[in-house]
């Protein structure tokens, strides 16, 4: 069976109560929910990791990856520093879709610039919670080498 890997940075354990207008009222709990709905129909396993701390991240990559397919990724804020965490994506040899709940590009200056994108499959911003069911059925046709 085909297993995604879903990483969620600092701070998304906060999601339902930090700013709705950038990142909606969805819990983390829930938008979990709604992936495994979403995972079900597509035949994937989901593995869902989240931290605070950057080398807890890295090392559930570094031990998950050799059983996962792709890896569905929000640095959160990470996305512009976390350059271990993006070795290890890397490192992985695994497709990799990031996510962000708002749209970056729209935000602080300082948010704007990610050293993810540079080498992932697809990001996608601005989506809030969808963003991670568009990231899934992404790097499932992917998987399957359908795009």
């Amino acid at each position: 069976m085909t297993m995604i890997l879903i990483v969620n940075g600092p701070n998304l354990d906060m999601l339902g109560k930090r700013d709705p207008n950038h990142y909606g009222t969805t819990t983390l709990k829930e938008l979990e929910d709604r992936l495994l709905e979403r995972a079900d129909g597509l035949d994937i396993e989901l593995d869902f990791f989240q931290s605070n701390i950057e080398g807890e991240l890295v090392t559930f990559i570094n031990k998950s990856c050799s059983n996962a397919n792709g890896i569905i990724i929000n640095p959160a804020g990470l996305t512009k520093v976390g350059f271990s965490l993006l070795d290890a994506c890397i490192d992985s040899h695994l497709p990799v879709v990031e996510v962000h709940l708002s749209n970056i590009q729209k935000r602080e200056p300082w948010r704007s610039d990610s050293i993810f994108s540079r080498v992932v499959d697809a990001t996608l911003t601005g989506m809030r919670w969808m963003g991670y069911v568009a990231a899934l059925d992404f790097l499932a046709a992917r998987i399957k080498k359908e795009v």
